[in-house]
């Protein structure tokens, strides 16, 4: 019997069908935390908590050392620094050509992602009024962009295409509202040499822009080499760098659509002219000099800020995120229910995010209806609503983050995980099941 042949890209194609879906992204982050918590529930448990916990690097000169973090650390700073460098692309895109850009239209996300902060932040708080289990009270704030579209998605048609531009400018904003505060409230001490170094980079970076400067490696080196790691030594969070050097990225286009699609109209025209070269593998020199200029007129009509977007995009949603989650979402199940009880920590946590998102979210959009400061869009409804204002409940990442920023004791770090992990579960659960259902007035 003859055996049956594969083809590489029957392998491929499927792989590259799945990245290409939107709620690819959330799939693979669930994988990611089931992963955490089954070896954080195995024999390998010290082993997992150990490999993270180990130095990584450091950089010894005239007796002192510099850059001695241990995997973790280096995770949550390094790597999630290109997430948020991505985070303050689509931001700045949204606020210059897309839901933000339009006041008017972006006032009913915006109120609904300050309520969604504002709300959650005061519910934490008066659980924990005093001492170092104050400083969660930034944890039941996040939005989980990825998890929160993944269950929308899941959903296909039966949802309208505002709710998802809704729910996702909404989560841009909840993001921006994460970055101040982690830059305002959870920066350990400044070296003022380091940080103004780091913003001298950062001045480099914009003068670049205006000048017209449209080289990636330009912004590349400037804003790792220079602004990221000078703040990273300042003691402000490096990930505060990652989006001033975002903001720093040209979005405009070196050549307008209409001229470009001239040029390129004409140079197609001469490739046609050319004697076919069909009968050899290569192809002649002046055909090579033709795409070579169909490349770099291409290349001068994508925005720098766009491309870079595009290419990170994937990066984040399939490695860097699924990396994070696997490095902090390890929770070991043999939990000793007196120390999850011994504060308020896990209870404002889960009333935060379940309680608090839902009463911010869905309270200051009916609100702003109410008194006219804007409109539902087409499609949207308060049951509709109220399902978004569940699924906004779904923290995980940044909550997951900002918790890491927000405590040192063991067991408030552990207290904040399972309140993230239940609100989480059970606001995407019962956002599904609203949305799932008929979406009539």
């Amino acid at each position: 019997m003859a055996r049956k042949k594969y083809n590489f890209q029957q392998i491929v194609n499927p792989i590259q069908r799945f990245i290409q879906h939107e709620k690819s992204g959330g799939i693979v982050l669930a994988i990611s935390v089931i992963i955490a918590m089954i070896l954080a529930n195995s024999p390998l448990e010290h082993l997992y908590h150990d490999f993270f916990e180990s130095i990584f690097i450091g950089i010894h000169v005239n007796g002192q050392t510099y850059l001695n973090y241990n995997i973790h650390h280096w995770i949550n700073d390094g790597l999630m620094s290109i997430f948020f460098f991505v985070v303050g692309l689509e931001l700045k895109r949204e606020m210059v050509a897309g839901e933000l850009s339009n006041i008017k239209k972006a006032m009913l996300p915006i109120g609904a992602a300050i309520g969604g902060m504002l709300v959650p932040a005061i519910i934490y708080f008066l659980l924990n009024p005093t001492g170092e289990a104050q400083n969660g009270w930034g944890i039941p704030m996040a939005t989980d962009i990825a998890f929160a579209l993944g269950v929308l998605f899941i959903l296909g048609n039966r949802i309208p295409l505002t709710l998802k531009i809704f729910l996702t400018a909404l989560a841009i904003v909840d993001d921006l509202g994460a970055v101040l505060v982690i830059a305002l409230f959870y920066t350990d001490q400044i070296s003022i040499i380091n940080l103004s170094i780091g913003l001298s980079f950062v001045l480099l970076m914009f003068i670049g822009n205006r000048m017209g400067v449209r080289n990636v490696f330009f912004y590349a080196i400037l804003g790792i080499i220079g602004v990221w790691t000078s703040f990273l030594l300042s003691g402000v969070h490096a990930t505060i760098a990652a989006v001033l050097a975002a903001f720093t990225i040209p979005i405009e286009v070196k050549i307008k659509e209409d001229p470009f699609i001239n040029k390129i109209q004409t140079l197609l025209e001469n490739f046609k002219k050319m004697d076919p070269n069909d009968q050899l593998p290569t192809i002649s020199n002046e055909q090579l000099h033709i795409l070579e200029k169909i490349k770099i007129t291409t290349d001068d009509a994508m925005p720098p800020l766009q491309k870079l977007e595009h290419s990170l995009h994937k990066l984040v949603t399939f490695v860097i995120i699924p990396i994070f989650a696997i490095a902090n979402a390890g929770v070991s199940l043999h939990l000793d229910t007196e120390m999850l009880l011994q504060s308020n920590v896990m209870l404002g946590v889960f009333l935060g995010l379940l309680l608090g998102k839902v009463i911010g979210v869905v309270g200051f959009t009916y609100l702003m209806v109410k008194l006219k400061i804007a409109s539902y869009y087409d499609g949207m409804h308060f049951r509709n609503v109220l399902g978004l204002g569940f699924l906004a409940s779904i923290g995980f990442t940044m909550s997951l983050f900002v918790t890491q920023l927000a405590f040192k004791n063991p067991d408030f770090i552990m207290q904040a995980k399972i309140g993230i992990f239940a609100a989480s579960i059970i606001g995407g659960i019962i956002g599904y099941l609203i949305l799932s259902k008929n979406n009539a007035r």
